[in-house]
């Protein structure tokens, strides 16, 4: 990794979000494969990005750097609208709930073709994920940030998961796309880092064992991003719930905040108790008991409650606290899994009308 880090070059704790979407007919909630020419149809836009993702049936929405959370959701929602004025209907969940393999072709792009060769069937079922970006003032804080959030991914996957349908059926779990990225290399949790060189190194490695060409190809949870200058959360399913959504923004962005500024104490999580409770997370959702470091197990709602009393003042500092107090109501709706599994009257493609998407 021999690109010069862009820590420090925004405003600290600046935020971005970048929000992948299926491309569907707004009637029936079919997959439609019609990623090119949609971009083709939007032209240029005056703010923000939207960009192919790997498979032609979605689409991610990307904000410029935003100063708020209310400025990063209203930046989503402009973007959501332009894309809905070409005619395509778009759906805000981590899978698809009827799709089947062969339904989603790969993007003819060499980087997609690339990853594509790289999974194999992996990589046949699309999935779409919400990433948070948050600014860091300088490389250190940013692994100081990372190790932190680090063992905090569980609580958030939980409160993310909106994927319990996968291929016309209850999968079982809160989130399938968790469970369809289990699949991937370079997916889960990274190794808490003693500073930013041993992050430089050991992606350097990393990135030689695997052959490809950069950190990019390296599809952590979360991580360093020196490129952008953040340290990106990518944990989450993308939410069809405004209020889900900006509550999960301010959540991220409160935590780290307040990760950077306090003690982060010497608890880091062991890598099989990380795997156990990002699984449990992914399972339960807002139901599950998440492991701590020692294996003891806690509800998620005691966390809940235990997190945003410590977050709160680094919400206020933020002008989030509003959203934030969103989580509680996340929570009691049984998170996205739950609206999605509310919604279904025994027949999973009844709950494709309930996750269509539609312009303010």
């Amino acid at each position: 990794m021999h690109d010069e880090p862009h820590f420090g070059e925004h405003e600290p704790f600046s935020l971005g979000v970048e929000e992948e979407l299926f491309l569907v007919d707004h009637d029936s909630g079919r997959l439609r494969n019609v990623g090119a020419e949609v971009l083709e149809e939007l032209g240029e836009l005056p703010r923000g990005e939207v960009k192919n993702e790997l498979h032609r049936s979605q689409i991610e929405l990307i904000t410029p750097v935003c100063e708020t959370v209310a400025e990063a959701i209203d930046e989503l929602e402009r973007l959501r609208e332009a894309v809905l004025a070409t005619g395509v209907g778009l759906m805000a969940c981590g899978t698809h709930p009827t799709a089947v393999e062969g339904d989603s072709q790969t993007t003819q792009k060499t980087r997609y073709e690339r990853i594509q060769r790289i999974l194999g069937d992996a990589g046949a079922t699309p999935v779409c994920a919400m990433h948070i970006h948050v600014g860091m003032p300088d490389a250190e804080t940013a692994i100081r940030v990372f190790n932190a959030l680090r063992r905090r991914l569980p609580l958030l996957e939980a409160l993310g998961a909106n994927s319990p349908y996968r291929h016309g059926r209850d999968t079982g779990l809160a989130s399938s796309r968790a469970l369809t990225l289990r699949s991937w290399p370079r997916a889960g949790a990274p190794r808490a880092m003693a500073d930013y060189e041993d992050f430089v190194r050991s992606t350097d490695r990393l990135t030689r064992a695997a052959d490809v060409p950069d950190y990019t190809y390296h599809w952590w949870k979360l991580r360093p991003h020196p490129r952008l200058g953040t340290v990106e959360i990518r944990a989450l399913d993308t939410q069809l719930s405004t209020p889900h959504r900006a509550a999960l923004v301010a959540l991220v962005h409160a935590l780290a905040r307040h990760c950077a500024e306090t003690d982060p104490g010497d608890d880091a999580m062991a890598p099989e108790i990380l795997d156990e409770a990002s699984f449990r997370a992914s399972r339960e959702g807002v139901a599950a008991t998440l492991p701590d470091a020692d294996g003891r197990l806690w509800p998620v709602t005691d966390l809940v409650d235990e997190t945003l009393e410590r977050v709160r003042p680094a919400a206020q500092r933020l002008g989030c606290a509003d959203e934030l107090d969103g989580i509680p109501a996340l929570v009691s709706d049984g998170g996205g899994a739950g609206l999605q599994r509310a919604a279904c009257n025994g027949d999973v493609a009844s709950v494709l009308g309930s996750l269509l998407l539609a312009a303010r």
